[in-house]
């Protein structure tokens, strides 16, 4: 005894990650559709200060001399490959009836949306 009410509507299924109508499944956790009141992204980015101080030690060594100037080159480039290799982490939150969740995070920024638009479809698609 099958009906169209009773069937799961999927709206993701990637990278280990399912959403359907009833259920969001997550790596670590399963998630009733039905529970979930709002969906939301967001974002932390890291730390820029130890690269900075690295290029700020290395500009000053660059005025030290010849021997200086080979120091400095090599913190300021370590310095600007650090920063130039740091990457956000995106998240994505769950509101509930027990609170704020902080689901999902993955430093695919399009991915994060792509997951918070599909439980968006579900929740709209659930009523």
């Amino acid at each position: 005894m099958s009906s169209a009410a009773n069937q799961e509507t999927v709206f993701l299924n990637e990278k280990n990650i399912h959403v359907t109508n009833a259920r969001l499944v997550l790596p670590a956790q399963t998630y009733a559709m039905s529970g979930i009141t709002s969906v939301e992204t967001g974002y932390d980015q890291p730390s820029k200060l130890i690269p900075i101080i690295l290029i700020i030690i290395g500009v000053l060594a660059l005025t030290a001399g010849m021997k200086g100037f080979f120091i400095g080159a090599i913190f300021i480039a370590i310095g600007g490959a650090w920063i130039y290799m740091m990457k956000n982490t995106y998240h994505m939150f769950l509101h509930t009836a027990s609170g704020k969740t902080q689901a999902l995070s993955s430093y695919d920024e399009s991915w994060i949306k792509q997951v918070v638009k599909a439980v968006n479809e579900a929740i709209i698609h659930r009523g």
